[in-house]
């Protein structure tokens, strides 16, 4: 198991793939604190991986990621608790927190440009922000950001918005890595292509036959990701196996480029 005795931070954890991201931890030994507003998501997390009698658990803490009194409260509650955070998934984010989530720039307001800026790299700041002192002093630590391909400007079905969010998302990534490489502490990222979340499979859905044979024909795998696709290397970048990779945004978009 490579999680066994571990504490896993992950935010965004009641849907998607902060969501399988933390039943995969939790399967293979961690205590995952799950962070998300949603306490009945939380709740039936918790329930499931209890259930399935995996060897780790589920903490379920309800909050908004964003309110930096509410996040520092969170982080020296798990403190005390846990001891130690030895992980951090910054899983909140996304394009459809507005009305238009592929508005072009004439047609964004900036009220909705600034909406998606502060839900893409707030709550990231702020984990990071309150976590990174306990991970420098322990002197080890993994942090795994959630970017976007529209953040390689790769994404035709999202906001200009989105894209400078995501592309902060890589930059902030890169910086850390340099500024706590040295204290043991890995930070990378991911850069999904088209998921098949909770949030997002209503909106595929809506598309038609031919809309969605162009978004599997433009994918060498020719498939649409799933959210357990991308936990996946989220968990192989928080594991053992990544210890000597820092600093780097794998794009998990079966193949696209």
């Amino acid at each position: 198991m490579r999680f066994q005795n571990q504490v896993a931070v992950i935010t965004a954890a009641g849907a998607g793939i902060g969501k399988a991201t933390a039943e995969i931890m939790v399967q293979e030994g961690a205590t995952v604190i799950a962070i998300d507003v949603d306490n009945a998501r939380l709740e039936a997390l918790k329930d499931a991986m209890a259930g399935a009698g995996a060897p780790g658990k589920v903490i379920a803490k309800k909050l908004d990621a964003a309110d930096q009194t509410l996040v520092r409260k969170a982080v020296a509650e798990i403190m005390e608790t846990c001891g130690h955070i030895d992980i951090l998934v910054n899983a909140v984010g996304g394009s459809t927190i507005i009305a238009t989530p592929a508005a072009t720039v004439d047609e964004l307001s900036f009220e909705d440009w600034q909406k998606v800026i502060d839900f893409n790299l707030n709550a990231t700041f702020l984990f990071c922000n309150n976590i990174v002192p306990l991970m420098r002093q322990a002197g080890h630590g993994k942090i795994i950001n959630l970017a976007s391909i529209a953040g390689r400007g790769l994404s035709g079905a999202s906001s200009s918005a989105y894209a400078a969010a995501k592309g902060g998302i890589i930059a902030f990534t890169k910086k850390l890595s340099s500024e706590l490489g040295p204290s043991g502490i890995n930070v990378n990222a991911i850069a999904p292509s088209l998921t098949l979340t909770e949030r997002i499979r209503p909106h595929w859905e809506k598309r038609n036959s031919e809309q969605q044979a162009i978004e599997i024909e433009r994918t060498p795998l020719r498939r649409v990701a799933e959210a357990v696709d991308q936990a996946r290397v989220i968990a192989f970048l928080a594991s053992k196996d990544a210890d000597f990779i820092t600093g780097l945004t794998i794009d998990v978009t079966g193949g696209i480029s």
